[in-house]
């Protein structure tokens, strides 16, 4: 009878054993088809960027691209070449150097798209080159706006808005809109204070 008893017991841990293993396999089996579908995904997203930039459609491209990048964790090193290649033609070069020199670090000069990106990271240094000269030349620029400007004796400069007339002429569908200017308080000059305010974006406007 305990024979019967060790047996049977010994029987229902093997059917347990057995069908806890299943479980964990058709488990195991769910996650590796939801990470095989995520992948998919990815890849069609990813090929549907290119596919916009190879037709012209950079912005659109550069979208794709950016949801891509937001998706997942280890970016593929194709990926890193066309990313680079789209942000030089809509004009962002330091994000094109950065993106192509990932894909020559990566690849060397054995990639697929190595050359081309080598070509590509080029003219985008040299492009970076020129947009970072203009930003030091605007740096060095001297502003009357950061300046009081002396009006000279009489203390007063013609409304530089309505040009001295007191009124604005707007021009639309129905023909012209005539509006009092709202600054220089119907006398077609500004003060000395009034005309630096307004240079530097500080005049209040009237109300009408």
């Amino acid at each position: 009878m305990i024979n019967r008893i060790f047996v049977s017991v010994i029987l229902i841990s093997i059917a347990l054993s057995a069908y806890c293993q299943s479980e964990q396999e058709k488990i195991q089996q769910l996650e590796t088809q939801r990470q095989i579908d995520k992948q998919r995904k990815i890849v069609v997203k990813m090929d549907s960027a290119i596919r916009l930039s190879e037709e012209g459609q950079y912005e659109a491209a550069d979208e794709k691209f950016k949801v891509v990048l937001k998706t997942i964790r280890s970016v593929p090193t194709d990926l890193t070449y066309h990313f680079g290649r789209n942000s030089f033609l809509i004009g962002k070069y330091k994000q094109s150097v950065d993106w192509l020199n990932k894909y020559i670090q990566l690849k060397g000069t054995s990639g697929q798209f190595s050359e081309a990106a080598m070509d590509w990271l080029h003219k985008a240094e040299v492009e970076l080159l020129k947009e970072r000269e203009v930003e030091a030349k605007r740096a060095s620029e001297v502003l009357s706006k950061d300046f009081n400007i002396d009006c000279g004796p009489t203390g007063k400069v013609v409304c530089t808005i309505c040009r001295g007339t007191t009124v604005i002429v707007k021009k639309n569908y129905f023909g012209e809109n005539y509006a009092t200017c709202p600054y220089c308080h119907r006398l077609g000059y500004l003060t000395c204070e009034e005309y630096n305010l307004l240079i530097k974006g500080q005049l209040s406007r009237e109300s009408n």
